[in-house]
């Protein structure tokens, strides 16, 4: 493996604004990552209930988009982004109403195919334009602030309302997501940590201790069933290998037809709401990446906005030609970008690199998405193990959002523009919050300036 010389970046192969690194070459594998990436991927098997009951894909065909979507999530470390990249997660309500308007079929499908083209070229352009890190650069602290806080309040709100994953496993999800919040943010748990090998390996794991926990609290109170493991499907033995003809026959517009041009101009909208949810990601993953940063000494790490929106496109036109995705292709699995940050923060000795802690989590939900004896242990959990995912992404949003405030006026607007986008969604909430900086903000700093000449 090249190694990294004290203070600069990880060894790279230089391709224009990406940075090709090959794991094994170019940094190492962990194993903390590699553990956890193996049952973390039941977050991503979650998406296997939404593609069968909006897209009415047979489970196997989901369970094929699921495994292509986890080798397309590797792009990212390999071409120099620093971030273990997800879904757009907020977004998946504003897309599931979007198709609601469609008949399931073919003519949804061709809908889900319109929209994820859109937002692929939303993310082209401003990648292509460099519009991108100009905005990253430009954006004020309390907008940055709203927009975190704002998809704090989303996330937990989401799993705490009526009805939802909280009410219906109320002992697997309450239990494991304090497990896991402990884990990750508590000072005294750190403590431990210093003092016990035990705690230290426990933490080291990050959200698995957690998940683990679900599998065992879901069947011992009755809200989930037990895991049934299985070696076999009726085609693959151990992995499952999708079966490309069957899944571009189920889902692909190269054999259902590629859709109308009106298909894609009635997309904009939710198209346009969905990168505006997505644009929060790159924020947070400026605010996360940058902390890293500051924290350690021995490496430098580049995070580039306007790379990190290419490679979204790519994604999202693969998938759409593929395998159309109700969860989009996104920049950030914030959760657990959020989990690895906190281990590269130990040092060296415990992540050479946080490009070998972000390449080896996706190369491994990569491989575990399709090991079978994997995909049916966590399958019974997929519920949870996305509530606890989303409850940790709140928490980390949040505290964020809440460090990154100077003052009480920077407060104000995060939390009124939270509320709004929470609740009215991104749109209104970026509204509001540019707004308020205008009228607060602006007349704040000329007074200021006033009060220092009066001063002088």
């Amino acid at each position: 493996m090249l190694n990294r010389k004290d203070g600069a970046e990880q060894p790279y192969i230089p391709l224009g604004i990406f940075k090709l690194r090959i794991p094994f070459i170019h940094y190492r594998f962990e194993i903390p990552e590699a553990v956890q990436a193996i049952f973390m991927c039941a977050t991503c098997l979650g998406a296997i209930p939404v593609l069968t009951e909006y897209l009415g894909v047979p489970y196997e065909i989901a369970w094929s988009m699921v495994v292509i979507n986890g080798l397309l999530y590797f792009l990212h470390a390999l071409l120099g982004d620093p971030v273990v990249p997800g879904w757009i997660t907020p977004a998946i309500p504003v897309v599931l109403a979007y198709l609601g308007n469609y008949t399931i079929g073919p003519d949804r499908i061709k809908a889900l195919v319109a929209l994820q083209i859109v937002v692929g070229i939303i993310f082209l352009i401003m990648g292509v334009t460099g519009i991108a890190g100009k905005l990253m650069r430009t954006i004020p602290v309390s907008i940055q602030a709203g927009i975190l806080l704002g998809a704090a309040v989303a996330a937990v709100v989401g799993e705490i309302r009526p009805g939802a994953r909280l009410e219906l496993y109320p002992y697997c999800v309450g239990f494991s997501s304090l497990f896991a919040y402990f884990l990750l943010f508590s000072s005294s748990f750190q403590n431990w940590r210093k003092k016990s090998v035990f705690f230290d390996m426990l933490g080291k794991f990050g959200m698995l201790p957690a998940i683990l926990l679900g599998v065992v609290l879901g069947p011992l109170f009755k809200e989930l069933p037990v895991p049934d493991v299985i070696l076999k499907t009726d085609r693959s033995f151990l992995f499952m290998i999708p079966n490309l003809n069957e899944l571009l026959n189920a889902v692909s517009p190269l054999r259902l037809g590629w859709p109308e041009m009106s298909l894609y101009i009635a997309a904009i909208p939710t198209a346009i709401a969905a990168y505006i949810i997505a644009f929060g990601d790159f924020v947070t993953t400026e605010v996360l990446i940058t902390d890293a940063d500051k924290a350690r000494a021995d490496e430098k790490i580049d995070f580039n906005a306007n790379r990190s929106n290419l490679i979204s496109a790519f994604r999202n036109f693969i998938m759409a030609v593929i395998a159309p995705y109700t969860q989009l292709c996104g920049p950030l699995w914030a959760a657990v970008t959020v989990s690895t940050a906190q281990r590269y923060k130990e040092g060296r000795k415990g992540m050479d690199s946080i490009f070998s802690g972000v390449g080896t989590f996706r190369l491994m939900t990569a491989i575990s998405v399709a090991i079978i004896p994997i995909a049916s242990f966590v399958r019974p959990v997929l519920p949870a193990a996305l509530s606890i995912t989303l409850l940790v992404q709140g928490y980390a949003c949040a505290a964020l959002a809440m460090r990154m405030c100077g003052n009480d006026m920077d407060r104000g607007i995060a939390g009124v523009m939270a509320a709004f986008l929470a609740t009215k969604g991104a749109a209104w909430g970026l509204a509001i919050g540019f707004i308020l900086h205008f009228l607060l903000a602006f007349r704040w700093k000329k007074e200021a300036v006033e009060n220092k000449t009066e001063t002088a």
